[in-house]
């Protein structure tokens, strides 16, 4: 996606036709308009990548945050991986590439802050009919996701918790009280915001829906610059990125973090919760 817009930008700001950047690149036409519509992941090259970018005369800068993203389609551990079904993958590919990721969770606790005992527990429960050794392939993959949040730089993570999240039980007590100490330690991380949305809160702007805004700002390369919605469905998620559905979501997350108790409270309800399931 984001390979796309950049090509389509680039193209434009030229004033070339497909064609044109075509001739110039040494490419088909139809590889150009495949590289634009960006539905065909697994056929990027950054070889071509390149070429497409330097027949629309972009600068170094602009060239290398392209590539840089074809690239990482490649060479992520995520790629190919058997345990990250097809409809996650771009997630963990936006998350690759994101400096912040801001969610709302009201059913489980969000995938880069479970223990492996939850992460066990919340996929056995979900894939039913997987066995055992398959089951370990997913919580292992989930695990090696939430090297993320340690990366140079770190990603920002951002999460607003639904109270209902601390209150349902995923697995035992005792794994519950791990997790809920667990999110303690990690609500300490410098780059780790963790908000309790109460119930006394009432009724909220999210509804009833779980949502991720991935981003990344660079005022200085607008290429570089990204921002998605996730909303995850049942084995499918949805991605947005038209401008009007991103900003609606951004504002809807404002409105929930005025809405939930602050870091300080939360932090206190987290540990209020871990209390009541050791006791």
């Amino acid at each position: 996606m984001q390979i796309a817009r950049g090509l389509i930008s680039l193209r434009e700001r030229c004033g070339l036709t497909q064609v044109q950047v075509a001739e110039r690149a040494g490419v088909s036409k139809t590889t150009v308009s495949r590289y634009e519509m960006w539905q065909d992941r697994a056929r990027i090259r950054w070889a071509t990548v390149k070429a497409l970018a330097d027949a629309c005369e972009a600068s170094v800068e602009e060239r290398e945050a392209l590539v840089q993203v074809a690239k990482s389609q490649t060479e992520g551990w995520w790629v190919g991986n058997s345990a990250v079904p097809e409809w996650l993958d771009p997630l963990v590919s936006f998350e690759h590439e994101a400096e912040y990721e801001h969610l709302y969770a009201n059913t489980v606790i969000p995938g880069l802050l479970q223990t492996r005992d939850y992460a066990w527990a919340v996929h056995q429960a979900r894939e039913v009919r997987s066995p055992n050794d398959e089951i370990e392939r997913m919580v292992d993959a989930r695990i090696q996701r939430q090297g993320i949040l340690a990366r140079d730089p770190a990603l920002h993570l951002w999460v607003v918790l639904d109270e209902a999240v601390l209150r349902r039980d995923v697995g035992d007590r005792e794994v519950m009280a791990q997790q809920m100490a667990h999110l303690h330690d990690m609500a300490g991380e410098p780059n780790i915001e963790i908000q309790v949305l109460p119930f006394s809160a009432g009724a909220h702007a999210a509804g009833a829906g779980h949502f991720v805004i991935l981003g990344r700002n660079d005022e200085r390369n607008p290429l570089n610059s990204m921002a998605v919605v996730y909303i995850e469905m049942r084995r499918r998620g949805l991605y947005l990125d038209e401008a009007e559905e991103v900003a609606a979501y951004k504002l809807t997350f404002d409105y929930l973090r005025s809405q939930a108790a602050d870091t300080s409270a939360s932090l206190r309800l987290l540990a209020k919760a871990r209390q009541e399931l050791t006791s």
